[in-house]
């Protein structure tokens, strides 16, 4: 209890500038005390205005009030020194150059934690207290710390700007709306923002609304992409079956007339061995009869020759083979041909029904509800319309840019360009300089003939 009852004596003696224990105390008429410096800096900084105040109260004094030393509380603060309580702020709580600085620390200062609207001033923990305990400055605004407070006071007449002339549009003082701004349309600057808060919970709407929309367009179009991206991949896997089944069938064809020709060429085959059999053994008999005709020929016994030729002359006369006609095979030629003319045909109906399948896909078209209708006249057209400009790194040697690059002119001698990339080297062609998305319209003037 005695080191929380000290503690209360050091901050009643204590200096609302400096925050520290009271050096050559001073009580100014209000009643508040400060160290002499500290209140001769404070008012040495509104001499140019004539009227010093308190820093606490804000009460002002005409004319600048002339100090003596309080020695009452010169002794009491002699005598808190000597308790050894004295003690210094804590490094975090001074003011760093991103911070808002306590206006009335001298020396090195403190940060603020609230700024007054109607005293215009930032204060730190302990100058801001008079705010709390002090009655007429329960009244003052406290607000969020801002450094910019000075923009509040009218450079003009010095006061608070606490109205807004309509009329020019701008924040003025009351001094002001009875003078240069007399006759204006004026309200108070709350008053005004009552008014254009209105304006902008209106504003606000319709951007939230416009959100929604926006929202549900985005939902809509998600939807839509969902629906393409289904229904592509049904084409897909649906042509993939109808190409399945084509290719099977082709397959089949293809082993049948195979299955057909080797079944084929199996008969003739076997017809044409056998009758090459046949042949074949009527050779080996001719062959063997020739050879007893050649033997009977060669024989020296008459009697043998003549008793032996009627039977051998009779068998060889009886040995007449049938002529066989043999011409060339082209069955399997035909087959061939007729394979071939299938072919052709079936590349004509693909070739035909590829075209109509091709613009079946190219003309599938999503109609979004958010999409603007194609323009039918001019006046629609240039709703969407934009300026053009050439770009001289893309021009061709052989077109000249005129009238701040919109002018693109064909020549047959060569322009002196510098070298770039992405010049055109082949053609006389130019680019825009714009880089134009979604629907665009434009209008080009043409003179003359086309230059090759």
């Amino acid at each position: 209890m005695a080191q929380k009852g000290a503690q209360l004596d050091r901050e009643t003696i204590s200096c609302s500038i400096c925050l520290d224990l009271l050096k050559d105390p001073v009580t100014i008429p209000c009643g508040h005390s400060y160290c002499m410096n500290c209140i001769h800096n404070f008012w040495d900084q509104e001499d140019e205005k004539k009227i010093h105040s308190c820093p606490q109260c804000r009460q002002t004094f005409i004319p600048r009030p002339v100090l003596m030393k309080n020695t009452m509380l010169a002794v009491l603060v002699e005598e808190l020194k000597k308790t050894g309580l004295q003690a210094a702020p804590d490094d975090h709580c001074y003011a760093g150059p991103e911070d808002v600085a306590c206006d009335f620390c001298t020396g090195r200062k403190l940060k603020a934690l609230k700024s007054c609207q109607v005293c215009l001033a930032s204060y730190c923990e302990k100058h801001l207290q008079p705010h709390y305990d002090i009655s007429q400055l329960n009244k003052h605004k406290l607000l969020e710390l801002s450094k910019k407070l000075q923009e509040n006071i009218c450079s003009r007449h010095d006061e608070v700007m606490k109205m807004f002339c309509r009329t020019d549009q701008q924040c003025i003082c009351y001094l002001c709306s009875v003078d240069e701004h007399k006759g204006h349309d004026t309200v108070s600057a709350a008053a005004e923002r009552t008014e254009r808060q209105r304006e902008l919970e209106v504003s606000r709407q319709n951007i939230q609304q416009r959100i929604q929309d926006r929202e549900k367009d985005v939902k809509e179009l998600q939807q839509e992409v969902e629906a393409i991206n289904g229904s592509a991949d049904k084409a897909v896997e649906d042509s993939e079956k109808i190409f399945a089944e084509l290719i099977r069938l082709m397959e089949k064809r293809r082993s049948d007339v195979k299955q057909q020709v080797r079944s084929q060429q199996e008969t003739e085959v076997s017809r044409v061995k056998e009758l090459q059999k046949k042949l074949e053994q009527e050779i080996t008999e001719m062959k063997k009869r020739d050879a007893e005709l050649e033997q009977l020929l060669h024989t020296e016994d008459h009697n043998k020759f003549l008793q032996n030729y009627p039977s051998l002359s009779r068998h060889s006369e009886s040995t007449d083979s049938s002529s066989i006609n043999i011409r060339p095979l082209r069955y399997f030629e035909d087959v061939t041909a007729a394979v071939s003319e299938l072919r052709d045909k079936l590349q004509d109906v693909l070739r035909d029904q590829w075209t109509n399948i091709s613009l079946t896909v190219t003309e599938v078209d999503v109609l979004l509800s958010s999409s603007q209708p194609e323009p039918k006249t001019r006046a629609g057209f240039l709703k969407y319309s934009r300026e053009v400009t050439l770009d001289p790194n893309t021009a061709n040697t052989k077109l000249l840019l005129s009238e701040e690059n919109t002018t693109a002119t064909a020549m047959r001698e060569h322009q002196s360009y510098s070298s770039h990339p992405d010049r055109f080297t082949q053609r006389c062609q130019v680019l825009s300089t714009q880089s134009l998305t979604g629907r665009c319209y434009w209008e080009v003037e043409w003179k003359g003939k086309e230059f090759v």
